[in-house]
């Protein structure tokens, strides 16, 4: 089962440039989340900080009562035995067939016999659907399989974490389909928490529980999908509806003649288009990250936004949404205002 991943206040700097700052966010256990953000706003690095391959200039990151960048060599050795990892490109060893690089972590970590090895190897290729191929070499692979190989290796040393770096990379749309599909099956069937850094909208709109957005060195927003995906943040709106009108400019953020501009001639970036149903396990199950409105509702103090979730009398709220928004008095969601003081969707006030 998954853990709670909880960052507090992290910073990360190379030399005199800042990547990110005072990032503070919660992992909710058992999960799926997808971090957002133009490039180069340090999505992979915050990957490698979370997992401890890179240490942060201050901040926390509790998972449970251990605060991972000040941990002793032997206990962030110990912990980063709960996560797994799926880096961009797979990062399979070019001379080792599939068999060999999936069961390289447990080679290296553990001292299981070789029969153990096989066992748990051929389980681990039967998940992701690679049976039949373990005697081939990365080269003779496609990406959509060099990308199963690397998550069935992620996942053999069963983690309680799963780190996925732009799954999406170098696939074509139907090859991700699947990946996502196989990714959220995974996650019903092994009840890891997931994080994944992603560029792909139809992956971020259909797969995660929850949505993060980096952008200026900061964290923009993180909160459950329905959050995101109803957001009148201009920043949030441009990158979901990939356009050129907004603060992202093409090397980093525009300035403010440029939006004056945009604002003069009328340009605007657009209202989000409907929330699409999310993806749900193939096996039919529920969803360890699927919000009910009520639930929702209870836990941030506001009405939530538009859904695509069942509650727990079976309600579909893809359809029923319409509806409750016409029978209630305007809200955040719906686009009036709330009380001062009252909460806001991932954290603070209105």
């Amino acid at each position: 089962m998954g853990v709670e991943i909880r960052v507090e206040g992290l910073t990360k700097s190379f030399g005199r440039q800042t990547i990110w700052q005072d990032v503070s966010l919660t992992l909710p256990a058992g999960e799926v989340s997808v971090l957002l953000g133009p490039s180069g706003t340090g999505k992979s690095v915050f990957l490698k900080t979370l997992v401890g391959l890179l240490k942060p200039d201050r901040g926390h990151i509790w998972i449970g009562d251990r605060d991972l960048p000040y941990l002793p060599e032997a206990q962030l050795y110990d912990t980063r035995k709960l996560f797994g990892v799926l880096f961009q490109d797979g990062a399979l060893f070019g001379s080792m067939n599939l068999f060999d690089n999936i069961a390289f972590p447990l080679r290296e970590h553990t001292k299981k016999s070789e029969s153990e090895v096989k066992r748990i190897v051929m389980e681990k290729m039967d998940m992701v659907g690679l049976l039949g191929a373990e005697g081939k070499l990365p080269g003779e692979i496609s990406g959509g399989m060099k990308k199963r190989a690397g998550l069935a290796r992620a996942l053999v040393l069963d983690p309680e974490i799963l780190l996925v770096d732009e799954p999406d990379s170098g696939l074509d749309p139907v090859r991700t389909a699947y990946l996502n599909q196989l990714i959220v099956d995974l996650n019903a069937q092994i009840g890891a928490t997931f994080l994944i850094v992603t560029h792909d909208i139809n992956t971020a709109r259909t797969v995660p529980d929850n949505i993060g957005l980096l952008f200026r060195r900061e964290l923009v927003m993180f909160g459950p999908r329905e959050m995101l995906l109803s957001s009148e943040e201009p920043v949030v709106r441009q990158f979901l509806n990939a356009r050129r009108v907004g603060p992202i400019g093409m090397s980093e953020e525009k300035d403010v003649s440029e939006l004056e501009a945009e604002a003069k001639m009328g340009l605007e970036v657009g209202k989000l288009p409907p929330i699409p149903p999310q993806l749900m396990p193939s096996d039919g199950r529920v969803r360890a990250g699927q919000h009910a409105p009520g639930a929702w509702c209870a836990a941030h103090g506001v009405t939530p936004p538009p859904g695509s979730f069942i509650d727990d009398v079976g309600r579909n709220w893809v359809e029923e949404w319409p509806r409750y928004v016409a029978s209630m008095s305007p809200s955040p969601a719906a686009g009036g205002q709330a009380a001062p003081g009252a909460p806001r969707p991932g954290g603070g006030t209105y």
